[in-house]
């Protein structure tokens, strides 16, 4: 946890003048007024620089996003103080085509919203140190957010989700099962114990679920992580080194050197994709049944929310399907745009807070950005004790 201070030399502070020359020139109509809830929402905690102004209705007034994933799938994954420079070269941009298409003054902002925790520290800095600047120019309250709490709630943005409901989080960065009864109130029933499955980009995921069309699931057998753990925890770690020790096999067998393509590789993705898919979807509906069990969920319409980058991989949410027919229970998913990062979610989380008055800071002097930060109260050991049998689905996909 690092304390954020004007000397931290996280983010070097540019003359105002270049910040706030387009946001002083910025005009509305004279006596326009916005008697709802608008706000923006700033995104930097990996390595997307997102920005997005929202309305309490949940309209997306303006939004703009600089991806950087054709810098890092060259040195093969994310290089944190790469991330950190491009963040600070294209959020003062972002920003201001963000409030430009939104049409509003940043004075007709009810508040900035910005992501602190998780996620990589040089990057989190940036985004920070860049919001509180604004918010001191303009006198605005600063809601901070919890990236995975986005995640979890962006799906009342799109579709009338009562609370509770459950919500299983997948991206390349994070792994976890967690019951949302409120804005700010999470009980995590399990998490990603090592890596989590990297299934969001095309340097990981796109390419394996692209290749995994051509392939036979059946052609090579992989067993699931964890069968025997009765609990909604997930490994990956094992099932990396099970896959490594299968290329080098099938290298030896095909007499190639390591690197290149093997003529079976479409198998073993299709492999490993399935096998991914059996372990979310087996961890998933023990999650369901132990909080129908504890009547933590509405038996007559339980709602299960996947969220996050892996969430858009279609063999993964058909696997999700079957284990949401058969516990009668409503699947839900974001659009594909708004399962990964992004700004819509981000400023989506700060309508929440500030309709629910929760976490809303008018002296920013001491905020802190958390690189790890766990979500809600942490109730997995109680769902590892209840030990509960999850009946075996044919998962015909």
């Amino acid at each position: 946890m690092l304390i954020l201070s004007k000397t931290a030399g996280v983010f070097s502070k540019p003359p105002k003048s270049n910040i706030y020359g387009f946001l002083r020139s910025f005009s509305v109509c004279p006596g326009t007024l916005f008697c709802h809830k608008l706000v923006l929402g700033i995104e930097t905690s990996c390595d997307d620089t997102a920005a997005a102004v929202v309305d309490e209705a949940g309209h997306v007034l303006g939004e703009a996003m600089h991806s950087q994933t054709e810098v890092h799938l060259k040195t093969g994954g994310i290089v944190p103080p790469v991330a950190q420079q491009l963040h600070r070269e294209n959020i003062q941009r972002i920003v201001e085509e963000t409030l430009s298409a939104s049409r509003i003054s940043p004075q007709d902002l009810s508040a900035i919203a910005t992501t602190i925790k998780p996620g990589l520290a040089l990057s989190l800095g940036v985004g920070l140190s860049f919001s509180l600047q604004l918010v001191k120019q303009f006198k605005k309250p600063f809601i901070p957010i919890h990236h995975m709490e986005a995640h979890a709630l962006t799906i009342r943005l799109t579709n009338k989700v009562e609370f509770p409901f459950l919500v299983l989080l997948i991206s390349g960065g994070h792994c976890l099962l967690a019951l949302v009864r409120g804005v700010s109130d999470f009980l995590l029933l399990g998490k990603s114990l090592d890596i989590a499955p990297e299934y969001s980009t095309m340097s990981g995921g796109k390419a394996i679920e692209h290749l995994a069309k051509q392939g036979n699931r059946f052609h090579f057998t992989i067993n699931p992580p964890m069968q025997n753990a009765k609990n909604c925890d997930f490994s990956f770690t094992g099932l990396q080194h099970v896959t490594d020790k299968l290329i080098m096999r099938q290298e030896k067998e095909e007499g190639i050197e390591k690197g290149q393509i093997l003529s079976s590789a479409a198998d073993i993705a299709a492999a490993v994709q399935h096998t991914t898919a059996r372990h979310l979807a087996m961890r998933t509906h023990r999650a369901i049944l132990f909080c129908k069990q504890k009547d933590l969920l509405s038996p007559a319409n339980a709602v299960l929310v996947v969220s996050g980058g892996v969430a858009s991989n279609l063999y993964i949410r058909r696997a999700l399907e079957i284990v949401a027919n058969a516990t009668q229970c409503t699947l839900l998913c974001p659009p594909p745009r708004l399962c990964t990062d992004n700004g819509i979610m981000i400023a989506w989380n700060g309508i929440e807070r500030l309709c629910a008055g929760l976490g809303i800071l008018h002296d920013v002097e001491d905020i802190r950005y958390e690189p790890k930060c766990p979500l809600g109260v942490d109730i997995s050991k109680e769902v590892a004790e209840a030990a509960i049998k999850v009946p075996r689905l044919k998962m015909t996909i």
